[in-house]
């Protein structure tokens, strides 16, 4: 059974300076991959099939976050397509915005480089964040989301 845990974190300041970049990089490969797609579909009325790494050497600053943040944000993209042509009143996938929408990103575990140790998470490009753990974790880790309030 999968469970979800919400743990406060407590950031130094480069950290939140990471945090804000993985934040932006999510949000501008989502709108980057979306706007190439239209304009793809216009063009040649097919579906493009394209991938973050296409973005990282006309976008360097992509280098600097977390892949599978962006790798998770092609995931959401591909689902919100699927979702538009499998029902037609979901709706067509839209940009996401810099201060509407919710400044969050997805990374995933893979061979231990997410865990939780002694009052503190391990993430990927970050390290060590301090954390309030009010609830002992029991389990396996399979993902991380880091959200912003």
């Amino acid at each position: 059974m999968l469970k979800a845990y919400k743990y406060r974190l407590y950031p130094t300041e480069q950290q939140k300076e990471y945090f804000a970049n993985c934040f932006g990089c999510a949000r501008f490969i989502y709108n980057q991959m979306l706007s190439d797609k239209i304009d793809h579909y216009k063009k040649t009325k097919q579906i493009l099939k394209n991938t973050p790494a296409q973005y990282k050497k006309e976008f360097p600053f992509l280098k600097e976050v977390d892949s599978l943040a962006l790798a998770n944000a092609q995931q959401n993209l591909e689902r919100a397509y699927k979702n538009f042509y499998r029902d037609k009143s979901v709706g067509f996938p839209k940009f996401k915005s810099k201060h509407k929408s919710k400044s969050s990103y997805t990374t995933n575990n893979q061979g231990g480089n997410i865990r939780i140790e002694e009052g503190k998470i391990k993430l990927p490009k970050v390290g060590l964040v301090k954390l309030k753990q009010h609830r002992k974790f029991d389990g396996s880790i399979k993902s991380c989301t880091v959200s912003m309030n």
